[in-house]
């Protein structure tokens, strides 16, 4: 029985598969009838906003205003300040300024009512993590600042019963709700971003067109699975079972870059990944790509990514000191 070829449809799953939500910090907030949670900018994280009861407003960085309502879901790829409010007019507190109490691993709660017999006017859960798409981490600088999702809306089947399953964990308070919130949050943010994609990234990148190309998307898919492979542009030509000519000149117009090159920016993509947030040693990180010594690794690391990967680790060492 001869075995099904991949599809288009494999690499975006392939890549929505390598997306990672490193939980930093989660919270349980309960606000009174008037609020204005400020949210500092959080570069390389992204924000989530899961809204259980009540309503808000989602103020941007650029004064933009989402008005949200009981089952919403809002992701903040690029980790942009933003304020949440009851009215357009209240004055804003940093959250982070605000005492929370402890519910479990990396999760606290805050309650903003007046009183302990008050009903909070709004309950939402709000994670703030590392966003990591892997090999796609350009991906993120391409997305809007702020993705709403209606869990009520057509355009995201499947949703609905999760922000429900959402929404009894946050009123509930039962024994490792915070634990399973966080893994609902995950999968909540997985769907919103291939939702994104699903439409063409808002026309943002030809990299999706790629994804969508019989030509391309076996060629991409290959090299994602083993990026550490000695890839010639012949060998990826073969994986889309077309000639080197044909097949480069169709990747220069589709991705708008030389195969090679987006070879090269995938390792290296990969690499930062590794060294920062995996702590993998810069030998190791070098002979999973396929790099004959660590040298040549450094080389184009630091071509690419702008700093030595010595660096890169140095800063991670930094960040969690």
């Amino acid at each position: 029985m001869s075995q099904v070829p991949p599809q288009p449809t494999d690499l975006i799953s392939e890549l929505l598969t390598g997306m990672r939500l490193h939980g930093v910090q989660y919270r349980r907030i309960q606000t009174g009838p008037t609020f204005g949670l400020g949210f500092p900018p959080k570069p390389g994280h992204a924000y989530f906003h899961y809204l259980a009861v009540g309503t808000a407003i989602l103020r941007g960085a650029d004064g933009s205003q989402h008005f949200l309502s009981a089952g919403d879901v809002v992701l903040l790829p690029r980790g942009e300040g933003h304020a949440l409010l009851s009215d357009e007019d209240h004055p804003v507190q940093c959250l982070e300024t605000i005492v929370a109490a402890p519910l479990g691993e990396a999760v606290s709660g805050i309650d903003t009512c007046p009183s302990t017999h008050a009903v909070p006017s709004a309950v939402l859960f709000h994670g703030c993590m590392v966003f990591d798409l892997g090999g796609m981490q350009g991906l993120s600088k391409l997305m809007p600042a702020v993705m709403l999702a209606d869990g009520n809306a057509t355009a995201f089947p499947g949703l609905l019963p999760m922000v429900d399953a959402m929404k009894r964990e946050v009123c509930s308070g039962r024994i490792g709700y915070a634990g399973i919130l966080a893994r609902l949050a995950d999968a909540v943010a997985a769907m919103i971003v291939r939702d994104w994609v699903e439409r063409g990234c808002d026309g943002a990148s030809g990299l999706v067109m790629a994804m969508r190309d019989p030509r391309l998307s076996l060629s991409l898919l290959a090299l994602h699975r083993d990026p550490g492979r000695d890839w010639t542009v012949e060998a990826l030509a073969a994986e889309s079972n077309t000639s080197r000519s044909v097949f480069a000149d169709r990747f220069q117009s589709v991705i708008g870059t030389a195969p090679l090159r987006y070879v090269t920016e995938l390792r290296m993509q990969l690499a930062s990944q590794w060294l920062s947030q995996q702590s993998l040693s810069i030998e190791v990180v070098a002979e999973r790509l396929g790099y004959a010594s660590q040298a040549a690794f450094s080389r184009a690391y630091k071509r690419v990514m702008g700093q030595s990967p010595g660096a890169t680790r140095r800063g991670r060492a930094l960040a969690s000191a």
